[in-house]
């Protein structure tokens, strides 16, 4: 990975916010559900980062208007003015042209008032009608959520004052993702302090890092069909910008069951100012983007989904490998991501799914009927086993499956590799931040996704490591009951040789275990004689 694309992978040292967010988090403590606290302070963070842009670019326009040559040079008032309510000057800027009341300016002059919380709710309703116009599949982004809240008006106005701070500008900080450390923040505070809910749709960074770093989506459609707030989106656009890309080479494709974590969703891609396409609704049972086709689909869906409905999918459900009663099981979707993935690739796309370890061996005859197929078929390209502790919110171990139909080295950058699997077993990689959250470094990162790009790539020097990496073979693989543990192939890492033959090593042991004896009888000797001196002995 190149320096520049560690450098913008990661935080920015030069501001330091925790402190904010935890007051911030204190007026809403007692009024609004640990839970919910993201989405109060990202709606607030939303309104301020368009309501800094419009002013940014109404300023621009104003300046304008005294340099000779450019097109806006006037000194007519009425001209002047034109320009300034001109909807399509801040609209080719990618700049929402705002009401008054629906600016940052007018909210922290007027949050000391006590109808705080309805001008709130109005800025909300007013932007939300304005991203509405510009496109219809923006409304519904803000909800206004303050009146009906049990803040009390001094609470909100603690969080308008707070949120002024020049640390949360954009336009004071342009090279710090802002909104998305804020979400990381919540949602890390709050979701282990309670177990779940707060982060039932997060995928830790470090491991959406390495997903995207895996798999590489530089250009074209990229799709996630349990997008939850839009991480992965987020991430794999870090990855085209660290690497020389534009974000105009890709598309946002996505779907999400849970209305505001999709408003969430949505407002992380605005303030990214990606184009997208992403639907409410249930992925398994109600496909919303039936004829989309994607260079690149990662996810994070949940885990074991139980009683899931498999009966109501069509008899004839294009997404199926086969007979729905052969590839699908009630107990458990897992596989049907699988399959509902691989319908949506592309005839070059790949993808990256977070899954739990049982989709590994899982033994149920739908999930292994389709785990068969899908070797079989040589759909399986690597597959990641992850340490634990990597997640906020559950313990359950998990895996990466990388799944591609790019297999056939006709490309001219990856070689052929149809009867092959990577298996990497990263349990040993990471460091533990808590005594209950673990990350990925950068060097762990660099450590997986050397070895899987060195042995996928045309002219990679990619060799078999003991313990951490190899490629198997599918004849392997299905003498192994088609059972995809890295650890059943990897192998152990071999012990580095200390120069001590094992005769040496024998005799050492032999002599301090013979000590060791000694010791312990003339110990037992002693404490008899204690007891006895004290009339217990025996």
């Amino acid at each position: 990975m190149a320096k520049a694309a560690k450098e913008n992978n990661k935080p920015k040292a030069d501001i330091d916010f925790e402190q904010e967010l935890w007051n911030a988090a204190n007026e809403l403590r007692g009024a609004v559900a640990e839970n919910q606290y993201k989405d109060y302070v990202l709606s607030l963070l939303f309104v301020k980062h368009l309501s800094e842009r419009y002013e940014i670019r109404k300023e621009e326009i104003r300046s304008d208007f005294t340099k000779p040559g450019s097109d806006y040079y006037t000194s007519n008032e009425a001209i002047q003015l034109s320009f300034l309510e001109d909807e399509l000057e801040y609209q080719v800027k990618n700049v929402y042209k705002l009401p008054i009341e629906a600016t940052w300016t007018y909210l922290r002059e007027h949050a000391e008032q006590d109808d705080i919380k309805i001008k709130v709710d109005k800025a909300f309703v007013l932007i939300d009608e304005i991203l509405a116009q510009r496109n219809a599949d923006y409304k519904g982004v803000l909800e206004p959520i303050f009146v009906k809240s049990q803040l009390s008006p001094v609470q909100v106005a603690g969080m308008i004052n707070m949120f002024s701070n020049e640390k949360f500008s954009e336009a004071k900080n342009p090279e710090s993702d802002i909104y998305g450390r804020v979400y990381e923040y919540y949602i890390g505070k709050f979701a282990m302090a309670e177990g779940s809910g707060a982060g039932q749709f997060f995928t830790p960074g470090s491991v959406v890092r390495l997903l995207v770093e895996m798999i590489e989506p530089n250009a074209g459609r990229i799709v996630d069909l349990a997008c939850g707030s839009g991480g992965m989106f987020v991430q794999s656009l870090k990855f085209v910008q660290s690497h020389g890309g534009n974000k105009n080479d890709i598309s946002i494709y996505g779907q999400e069951r849970y209305e505001g974590t999709l408003r969430l969703c949505k407002m992380n891609l605005l303030l990214r100012n990606l184009s997208f396409d992403v639907q409410l609704g249930d992925s398994l049972l109600l496909d919303k983007l039936p004829t989309l086709k994607a260079d690149y689909a990662l996810m994070n869906p949940p885990f074991n989904i139980s009683n899931w409905h498999p009966e109501q999918l069509p008899d004839i459900d294009p997404r199926l490998f086969g007979a729905k009663e052969l590839f699908t099981t009630p107990g458990n979707a897992n596989y049907m991501w699988f399959q509902t993935l691989w319908y949506h690739l592309n005839e070059k796309g790949t993808a990256g799914v977070v899954m739990a370890n049982g989709a590994m061996t899982s033994g149920s005859a739908g999930e292994k009927n389709v785990r068969e197929y899908m070797i079989e078929k040589g759909m399986v390209d690597c597959i990641v086993q992850m340490p634990d502790k990597l997640f906020l919110t559950t313990g359950i171990p998990a895996c990466l499956f990388i799944l591609s139909r790019n297999r056939d080295g006709k490309d001219g950058i990856h070689r052929k590799r149809t009867n092959e699997i990577l298996f990497i077993d990263a349990r040993k990689l990471g460091h533990m931040v808590t005594r209950r959250l673990r990350v990925f470094e950068d060097k762990d990162l660099l450590q997986i996704t050397g070895a899987y790009h060195q042995w996928r790539n045309i002219g990679g020097a990619y060799k078999d490591v003991d313990g951490f990496c190899k490629a198997a073979n599918a004849d392997e693989v299905k003498a192994n009951n088609y059972v995809l543990s890295p650890g059943r192939y990897v192998g152990t890492e071999a012990e580095k040789d200390d120069g001590i033959s094992f005769e040496e090593k024998m005799q050492k042991l032999t002599l301090e275990l013979a000590e060791q004896f000694e010791e312990s009888a003339a110990l037992e000797i002693q404490i008899k004689e204690n007891l006895k001196s004290i009339g217990y002995g025996f």
